[in-house]
C-alpha cells in the first residue's frame, strides 16, 4: 500500500493566514479609535468608504499625497521598536497636504512583510492610529501583504496615502508671496523622515556606534536620537491660518530648506535665510563633525532643526510668532523673501550655540 503524500499549503510557501488573522483582531480595535463621522463602515470591506462633509465650503477640493518612511525603517529593525514608525508616515503625509492649506480626512496604509509577525504588525498599526488621532483623521483601510523571499527576516516596508480637503478659495500655493514677506520657522523633533542613509553611515560606519550606544554630545542613545517621531504641524497651523495671512508653506523634508522652500516661491523670488536665527540641535552637530559633512550638504540633506516654514506679510510676523508661542511651541523668524531667481541665499553659518 503506497503512502499518500500530504499536499502543500500556503503556510508551506511562507504565507501564514492564521497569523494575519491574529494580528487583525487587535488591529481592528486600534483602528476604530480613529474613526470620524465620515467613516461609513468597519475595516475589512473590499473598499473603504468616506462621506465628505462639505458644510461651510463653497468649492471643496481634495488634496492627496503618498509617501514612505525611507531608510528610517532600518532603525526600527535594528532597535526592535516598531510603535512610532507609523506616526512618522502619517505626520509626513499630513504635513505635505497641509502646505496647500488642506485639513486631513482619511489615511490608508500599505505594509509589506517577508514573514508576518502579529506583534510587529500591531505595533506598526498602533503608530499609524496614534498619528491619525493626533492629526484628526481616520485610518479607514489598508493592506498587509506577506511576501516571502521579497524581504529579509525581520524587515518590512511601509507606505501611506493621505486625502484631505480645502475650499478652493483658501488654497495656499505661494502665488501671493512678495519680496519683503517674513519667513517663520517651526522646529523639528530631529531628522523626521529624511537623511537616514547618511546618518546611518556616519553613526555605524564612521563612528562605529551601536544602535543602543549614547550619541556623543547629544545625551541620548543612537536609537532615541534617530527614531524621534516626525512632528505633525496640522493642528498648529490651522490655528495660525485663522489669525494671520499665511501666503505659503514648506514642509522641510528631503532636500532640506535648500530644495523645499523654493517649491512655494513664485517666479522672480528667492529667500534669504539667516542661519544665526535659531540654534541647531546637537544631533546635527554630531553628524556634521563626525562625518566631516560640508555645511551646504547638511542644509540640503537634513532639516537642521526646522521642520516647517511659512510665509506671512512683514507686518504680521510678530503676530505669527506670538500665536505659535501661545500654543507652547517655539517659532523663529528665520528670513525673508527677496527678489531673485528662486534660489535660497544663506546668511551667516550654522548656529550650534
Amino acid at each position: 500500500m503506497t503512502e499518500e503524500k500530504s499536499g502543500l499549503s500556503y503556510r508551506d510557501a511562507g504565507v501564514d493566514i492564521d497569523a494575519a488573522n491574529v494580528a487583525m483582531k487587535t488591529v481592528k480595535t486600534l483602528v476604530k479609535r480613529t474613526f470620524t463621522g465620515g467613516v461609513l463602515q468597519d475595516i475589512g470591506a473590499f473598499g473603504a468608504m468616506f462621506s465628505l462633509d462639505t458644510k461651510g465650503m463653497t468649492e471643496p477640493v481634495l488634496v492627496s499625497s503618498v509617501d514612505g518612511v525611507g531608510t528610517k525603517l532600518k532603525l526600527a529593525f535594528m532597535s526592535g521598536k516598531h510603535d512610532t514608525i507609523g506616526i512618522d508616515i502619517v505626520s509626513h503625509c499630513v504635513n505635505d497636504i497641509l502646505v496647500q492649506g488642506a485639513r486631513p480626512l482619511f489615511f490608508l496604509d500599505y505594509l509589506a512583510v517577508g514573514k508576518l509577525e502579529p506583534q510587529v504588525v500591531v505595533d506598526v498599526v498602533k503608530g499609524l492610529t496614534d498619528g491619525c488621532l493626533y492629526a484628526g483623521c481616520a485610518l479607514i483601510g489598508g493592506e498587509t501583504a506577506e511576501m516571502p523571499d521579497m524581504y529579509q527576516p525581520g524587515e518590512y516596508d511601509l507606505a501611506g496615502t493621505i486625502v484631505g480637503v480645502v475650499d478652493r478659495s483658501k488654497i495656499i500655493d505661494g502665488t501671493n508671496i512678495n519680496a519683503g514677506d517674513a519667513i517663520i520657522g517651526i522646529p523639528s523633533s530631529g531628522l523626521h523622515t529624511n537623511g537616514y542613509s547618511l546618518a546611518r553611515k556616519i553613526c555605524f560606519e564612521v563612528a562605529g556606534l551601536d544602535i543602543h550606544d549614547e550619541m556623543p554630545g547629544v545625551g541620548r542613545s543612537v536609537a532615541e536620537a534617530l527614531m524621534e517621531p516626525h512632528l505633525s504641524y496640522a493642528k498648529l497651523m490651522q490655528i495660525v491660518m485663522k489669525v494671520v495671512k499665511v501666503k505659503g508653506m514648506a514642509h522641510i523634508t528631503g532636500g532640506g530648506i535648500t530644495d523645499n522652500l523654493p517649491r512655494v516661491l513664485p517666479d522672480g523670488h528667492s529667500a534669504e535665510i539667516d542661519l544665526q536665527s535659531w540654534t541647531v540641535p546637537p544631533l546635527f552637530k554630531f553628524l556634521q563633525e563626525t562625518g566631516n559633512v560640508a555645511e551646504s550638504e547638511m542644509l540640503r540633506t537634513f532639516n537642521m532643526g526646522q521642520g516647517f516654514l511659512f510665509v506671512v506679510p512683514q507686518n504680521q510676523a510678530e503676530k505669527a510668532l506670538e500665536t505659535v508661542n501661545l500654543t507652547g511651541t517655539d517659532a523663529y523668524r528665520v528670513g525673508e523673501v527677496i527678489a531673485g531667481d528662486g534660489q535660497i541665499h544663506y546668511k551667516g553659518t550654522l548656529n550650534y550655540g
